[in-house]
């Protein structure tokens, strides 16, 4: 048995329908009831209390970890969830981390982010740490905009950083959790270019068959816009990153092309696959 938590998001939804086409048994986690693949047993957990986790661990050998943004706060431990798994008998995790780990290690959420990383490694199990860069996914901030008027509004038009497809994300967890292998890896995933916002929101016009505005935002104005959604600490990282990116955030791994024998998707793949948000 594999267990994925966060399992209906960008990366948990691929991740989970990989494994079941692969012919694993696996328990899907997510905070609230959702659709399973077929033969894929769903169960309702929220992280930030680790003790509910326990039903979903039982009988697990492998574990895909998600851990939300609020699981960084002051007074949560995340760490308690590898020490749970272990005492279930889970023997392999596969952590999905940070690229600012490396790259901006001393912001408050890569040091817990961090200790995290630090928890699996010293825990006994086998284990595989991912560190993403930017997700391709992130520009379904922009779907509302398109779908009513047709534009994109965001800052930094002209920076670009190599966004990965969450789908690749997918892939290499699932050739980390069944693959030994993998054991001890520590995977850079990033795409396979630098891609700015503006040429994002022209690849989401090539899908629609349709042009789309793209309308510069200052970074206060950007800040306020995702602050509705992510702690404001995670947006000025974020923003930190997509205005300055330092060379090592600048960088195409081969991480990706390593594990998997092929290139990274481009962002215009991504697209093209969810241009139905967009319409």
């Amino acid at each position: 048995m594999i267990v994925v938590t966060g399992a209906t998001g960008n990366v948990g939804r691929p991740l989970t329908r990989a494994l079941a086409e692969a012919g694993r048994q696996v328990t899907a986690v997510s905070r609230h009831a959702a659709a399973a693949p077929d033969g894929v047993r769903h169960v309702v957990a929220d992280l930030s209390e680790p003790a509910r986790l326990e039903p979903a661990l039982a009988g697990a050998k492998a574990l895909f970890l998600l851990l939300s943004g609020d699981l960084h706060a002051p007074g949560a431990g995340p760490a308690d969830i590898i020490g749970r798994a272990a005492a279930a008998g889970v023997r392999r995790v596969v952590l999905l981390s940070s690229q600012g780990v490396a790259t901006r290690p001393f912001g408050t959420t890569r040091i817990a982010m961090r200790a995290v990383e630090d928890a699996l490694r010293d825990s006994g199990l086998d284990w595989a740490i991912l560190r993403p860069g930017g997700f391709a996914s992130n520009a379904l901030w922009w779907a509302e905009s398109v779908r009513t008027r047709r534009a994109v509004a965001a800052p930094f038009g002209d920076v670009g950083v190599p966004v990965v497809d969450p789908a690749d994300i997918a892939e290499v967890a699932a050739a980390c959790l069944l693959d030994d292998r993998h054991t001890g890896g520590v995977y850079e995933l990033t795409g396979p270019e630098l891609i700015t916002p503006r040429r994002q929101a022209e690849a989401i016009a090539a899908a629609l068959g349709s042009p789309v505005r793209f309308d510069d935002l200052t970074r206060d104005e950007a800040k306020a816009f995702m602050a509705q959604s992510l702690p404001a600490e995670l947006a000025d990282d974020t923003l930190d990153i997509l205005g300055s990116p330092n060379p090592a955030e600048l960088r195409v791994s081969p991480d990706v092309q390593r594990v998997l024998g092929r290139a990274p998707r481009p962002f215009a793949d991504w697209a093209a696959r969810n241009v139905a948000a967009f319409r």
